[in-house]
């Protein structure tokens, strides 16, 4: 038996929902039917799961049942076969590689970097400057990510990306109808995406040939610094003592490049726009870092006394998820609670419906930083709050991620704060492969 879903001519009122705006489908298909719900979109069955216990089982009990959904499969023309996109062996041998990269010590090393990228930032702007802050947020991610893994400086680059990964993600969005037609066709934004596809691939390489040209013959002389990713990448032997090929590496390095700013940056953008709507928070927010930082930069060994930040960031990504939904393909039938899927549905798990469930958050569509206390935590269910995924395949730089994210909020912070030009309902949201501001973020900066 299957899950409940619409059908007949109700079915047509969802497809052309999911066209327009496949959150707001995924919403109403949850309020219709529940935390368990299909959907038959041409000859794909689609289930929405936003049970807490079930998620688990899926990511982590039975996750060698499933693969990653249709978006990664169309996504893998512009990764490769980078930890995004890869499966199986590969995935669990690349993920071996670059583990050493997200290790505690190494993202230690990395806090310094930010922090300085977050004061440049920070004395750069002027008092009463008007800016899209999430496009602000996207730079500041990049040039972090660039330094922090890459070792270099990419922020003369960042107006290039930004552009390239609108017209990646114009191409490989997984609901637009007829995707994979419009793949085959010489159509303008197909174009853009070869474009795109282009200046990643050169920015990437060009980072990969300075490293091969500056490589250091006495390896003793490293220092930690030198050791980013395209060094690992280099360096990595495998049984056989062969070497990773460069578009294997290239295929990693700008999966990391992406997905590495990207989410941080929306994490961030929506972290002011919530604060720019509770005076109260804000207040408090700035107290803390008055108190902790007393004027200086913030560092690795301020990040356990920054408690009501790192709050303030786990409400924000509990009210926008960057990776706002995920999805799995079932490679055989499947036991979905007391309903059975056919091999090839695609199970459709989001974070943003699973979030804001009332059963697991009162007051859930409010910002409420407070709420998460040890005790909160310790009795929230599993898979109730999973920002950064869960199971086998869980971001690997979830460590880097949080890190990143409260020292940027305590530089900028310290100095700014950030007043909305525009009512905040007016703010809409753009479910894309990330969770974005349809619009940007249009702000006032007003120094403290």
């Amino acid at each position: 038996m299957l899950p409940p879903g619409p059908g007949g001519p109700e079915s047509l009122s969802f497809i052309r929902l999911m066209q327009r705006n496949p959150l707001q489908m995924f919403q109403r298909l949850q309020q219709q039917y529940g935390e368990i719900s299909r959907i038959q979109l041409g000859p794909q069955l689609i289930c929405l799961v936003t049970e807490p216990a079930l998620i688990h089982r899926i990511l982590v009990h039975d996750n060698s049942r499933f693969k990653k959904g249709r978006f990664l499969e169309l996504a893998k023309e512009l990764l490769g076969d980078g930890l995004l996109t890869s499966e199986g062996e590969l995935h669990k041998r690349q993920r071996l590689l670059i583990q050493p990269m997200f290790h505690k010590q190494m993202i230690r090393a990395y806090a310094e970097v930010m922090a300085v990228w977050g004061e440049r930032f920070a004395h750069r702007w002027q008092d009463g400057q008007e800016l899209d802050l999430a496009r602000e947020m996207m730079k500041l991610t990049l040039a972090v990510v660039g330094e922090t893994l890459f070792g270099a400086n990419v922020e003369d680059e960042a107006p290039d990306v930004g552009r390239a990964m609108e017209a990646v993600l114009d191409i490989t969005i997984a609901h637009r109808p007829l995707a994979q037609l419009l793949r085959r066709l010489p159509t303008p934004s197909r174009q853009r995406f070869q474009t795109a596809k282009r200046l990643l691939d050169n920015t990437i390489q060009t980072i990969i040939d300075s490293h091969r040209e500056h490589a250091v013959s006495d390896t003793s002389s490293n220092v930690l610094r030198r050791q980013d990713l395209i060094s690992l990448l280099l360096a990595a032997r495998d049984e056989a003592g062969e070497g990773m090929s460069d578009k294997l590496i290239r295929d990693e390095a700008l999966t990391l490049f992406l997905a590495g700013h990207e989410t941080t940056a929306n994490a961030l953008a929506w972290t002011w726009y919530l604060l720019a709507q509770s005076p109260r928070v804000e207040q408090l927010f700035h107290q803390e870092l008055d108190t902790v930082l007393q004027g200086q930069a913030p560092t690795a060994e301020d990040l356990p006394a920054l408690k009501y930040t790192r709050q303030i960031l786990t409400e924000a990504m509990r009210l926008y998820p960057p990776a706002w939904a995920m999805g799995r393909r079932a490679l055989e039938d499947y036991q979905l609670g007391p309903y059975q899927i056919p091999q090839g549905t695609v199970i459709i798990i989001s974070q943003y419906l699973v979030h804001r469930n009332p059963r697991f958050y009162t007051e859930s569509e409010r910002f409420i930083p407070e709420r998460w206390t040890a005790d909160f935590k310790q009795q929230l269910p599993k898979y109730a709050y999973f920002p950064f995924s869960g199971g086998p395949r869980n971001c690997i730089g979830e460590a880097f991620a949080w890190m990143e994210g409260i020292l940027l909020l305590a530089s900028l912070g310290q100095r700014w704060r950030f007043k909305l030009l525009e009512p905040a309902e007016n703010v809409g949201l753009q479910a894309m492969v990330t969770l974005r501001p349809r619009n940007g973020l249009q702000m006032r900066l007003e120094a403290r």
